[in-house]
């Protein structure tokens, strides 16, 4: 900002804002302003927050004489040109340069291509080529990419700058426990006297233990992943206080909450010595000002390096105090008829996999492949508010031929109008004289606030058998009528989905016992798991696991060997088998949507996929014909999938819109040869053959 502010006292330059942030968060606005407001009082520079929770009368304020730096959110933004766009002239055309802060956070996303359209829609409509845009990031896996994310089609001309702070050292542990082993006799530690067995408030009694006695007395921050987990863990940690007649250091933090609970933690975080934990979802992730914590504890692997990356850095800030980072990984532990995924300790595996990752500077590079058709039809309905109507050809050469949507032809362009303008649909009609119009659907949409945001809450469906809802199930891929899915234990085949009624009818299905370790979350890269085959199959040692995953570790690799995975990735279990590609997420629900197509009944798990009443060699007969080009056709691979609205605006698309976007943003049609390759049998491989 410094330098930014350089350029705005130089200038003198009071007609319209000169600096745009852009912050993904109203915290980080909220802790920004806080930062900046003493340095712009001394240069006479105005300075604005602007979001939802911020008057009117002071955004009144703010356009009628606007100056200096506005700190706004992408909603906010797409909110004033909506609704001021014969004003946007007045208030942007003296932009000096735009900041995005946490430029990782939009990459790829339907939000980072609604704020991609927002800024180049501000360009066009000031008459100006290009304004400087400034994004930053401490996680970022690919430069390059992120550069063509800042400016697209001219990622080229984008100067990188390569912070070379290295740091104050690092500390990081894996610890590793059995979900199913008691408490210690011994410990020292306060405990509920009338409970007894192995986990209290649904949290194994080591694993509470010892996050009590890393984390009291000081002041961390604590990962534990979903909601209903965080509450689980903070409620557990808080009880474990009281029973020992402590204060309470342990506290919620979540989307859910309020804003003034959390930022009430937040800022006893920050200015208030007395320790504290918050348990917290990704909310804490990003740059917030929470003050220096002395370490991180995370439950589980999570899903991304680079989320990893961007939590460790919230500690060690001080001069000379290292980052300090814990995972407790918790595994079910041997047992009678246990599942070959929970034998391999994958969530171990996968801990020490990311953790290596993170060693060796490695995170995932941002996906910008997508066509992204519910942003787009956002941005057509927010274009023709702001222009109070606009023709097709002037909006494709806004949003597609100089916007973010260049994936999008003008035959895609006009396919999707036609969807908007249908008579299911009716978001868009067209005047007399050609203009684009909203139509009767569309003065619905667009007339609340609910309309500015791109991003959906998470999608759940519920999981009904005959009468009885069994719970829900958040819905983010394709899912396909006869896959076997696992909820509450147990096994059940999908009869339909109904997408209008958010409803997946199922009834049980037989096969052995599923496993702990399903795999419903989140999506992890090829990179990772192929690194974790890597583990498996080496002996290398990782001197930062402790005793307890040391030995599931061993376990692990034994059991590698002994299900000879080490030379084969198809083997028999139950009256099926299991299918090992050592594929991402992406990859493997595409190769489980092929087997489906040819009449298998497959259940995708975390890292395999389980494919019922067939035998190894009938499954590799069919792998060697994928590997050979035999591959569905994409009706075919499609035929009976679900339609997976993840996106807000999927549910106005048509069918074959809404397939094309599945194929292009959620599937790898085209690498189900390559990954069939690495289904068949490794004597070749063996042999020093690379597939």
């Amino acid at each position: 900002m410094l330098p930014l502010l350089t350029r705005v006292v130089a200038k003198q330059n009071r007609d319209g804002f000169a600096i745009l942030y852009v912050s993904p968060l109203k915290a980080l606005i909220n802790d920004q302003h806080r930062r900046l407001e003493s340095l712009c009082d001394a240069c006479d520079i105005g300075l604005y927050k602007w979001h939802g929770d911020v008057s009117a009368d002071a955004k009144a304020r703010a356009r009628k004489n606007p100056s200096g730096i506005v700190l706004i959110t992408p909603e906010s933004l797409e909110a004033l040109l909506v609704r001021r766009g014969r004003e946007i002239r007045f208030l942007f055309s003296a932009l000096e340069a735009v900041v995005i802060d946490e430029l990782h956070a939009f990459i790829g996303t339907e939000r980072g291509m609604q704020l991609q359209s927002i800024l180049n829609r501000i360009e066009v409509e000031c008459g100006r080529e290009r304004i400087d845009r400034i994004g930053l990031s401490a996680t970022l896996g690919d430069m390059r990419l992120a550069a063509e994310a800042l400016r697209p089609g001219e990622g080229h001309s984008v100067f990188l700058v390569n912070g070379n702070d290295e740091g104050n050292g690092l500390k990081l542990q894996i610890r590793g426990y059995l979900a199913n082993e008691e408490r210690p006799k011994d410990t020292d530690e306060p405990v509920e006297n009338d409970a007894e067995g192995t986990e209290s408030h649904g949290v194994p009694y080591r694993v509470a233990d010892d996050l009590f006695r890393f984390l009291r007395g000081k002041r961390n921050l604590l990962f534990a992943g979903s909601r209903a987990s965080v509450e689980l863990y903070a409620d557990r940690l808080r009880t474990m206080c009281e029973d020992g007649n402590r204060p309470n250091e342990f506290f919620p933090h979540h989307g859910s909450l309020s804003r003034a609970e959390r930022e009430d933690i937040e800022i006893r975080l920050r200015d208030d010595p007395r320790p504290t934990t918050a348990v917290a979802t990704t909310t804490l992730e990003l740059g917030i000002d929470i003050g220096d914590v002395e370490s991180v504890a995370q439950i589980g692997p999570g899903f991304a390096v680079s989320s990893l990356r961007q939590r460790l850095g919230r500690s060690g800030r001080r001069a000379g105090n290292p980052a300090i980072m814990r995972l407790f990984v918790i595994e079910r532990g041997p047992g009678r008829g246990q599942h070959p995924l929970d034998r391999l300790n994958l969530g171990l595996i996968q801990s020490i996999a990311m953790i290596e990752c993170l060693k060796d500077g490695w995170c995932e590079p941002p996906d910008i492949s997508g066509l992204h058709l519910s942003t787009l039809l956002h941005q057509i309905l927010a274009l023709i508010l702001q222009k109070s109507g606009i023709r097709p050809q002037a909006a494709y050469r806004t949003l597609c031929e100089r916007g973010p949507f260049r994936t999008v032809d003008k035959t895609l362009f006009a396919d999707l109008l036609r969807c908007m303008a249908s008579s299911e649909n009716k978001l868009i009609e067209q005047s007399p004289d050609g203009l684009l119009m909203i139509g009767e659907t569309g003065e619905k949409i667009t007339e609340t606030h609910e309309f500015y945001p791109v991003f959906a809450t998470e999608r759940e469906y519920r999981i009904m058998h005959e009468a009885r809802v069994l719970g829900n199930y958040p819905l983010d891929s394709a899912i396909k009528n006869g896959e076997t899915l696992i909820f509450a234990g147990r096994r059940w085949l999908v009869l339909t989905v109904d997408d209008a009624t958010r409803v997946i009818s199922v009834r049980p299905n037989k096969g052995g016992k599923p496993p702990r370790f399903s795999g419903n979350g989140g999506s992890v890269h090829d990179y990772i798991v192929n690194k974790m085959r890597e583990i498996l199959s080496t002996e290398d040692a990782y001197p930062y696991i402790d005793l307890v995953a040391g030995e599931l570790l061993t376990s692990a690799r034994q059991v590698f060997r002994e299900l000879e995975l080490h030379q084969r990735r198809i083997i028999p279990y139950g009256d099926g088998v299991i299918a090992f590609p050592w594929v991402g997420t992406r990859k493997l629900t595409t190769l489980a949507l092929a087997f489906q197509s040819r009449e298998f009944k497959t259940t995708p798990l975390a890292f395999a996929i389980e494919l019922q009443e067939c035998d190894v060699d009938g499954v590799a007969r069919y792998a060697k014909a994928f590997a050979e080009g035999d591959i569905p056709s994409t009706h075919a691979l499609m035929s009976g999938v679900s339609k997976p609205n993840v996106a807000k605006f999927d549910g106005f698309l048509s069918w074959d819109l809404m397939t094309l976007v599945t194929v292009r943003e959620r599937l790898e049609i085209d690498q189900i040869p390559a990954v069939a390759v690495r289904l068949r049998h490794l004597d070749v491989e063996r042999a020093g053959t690379s597939h």
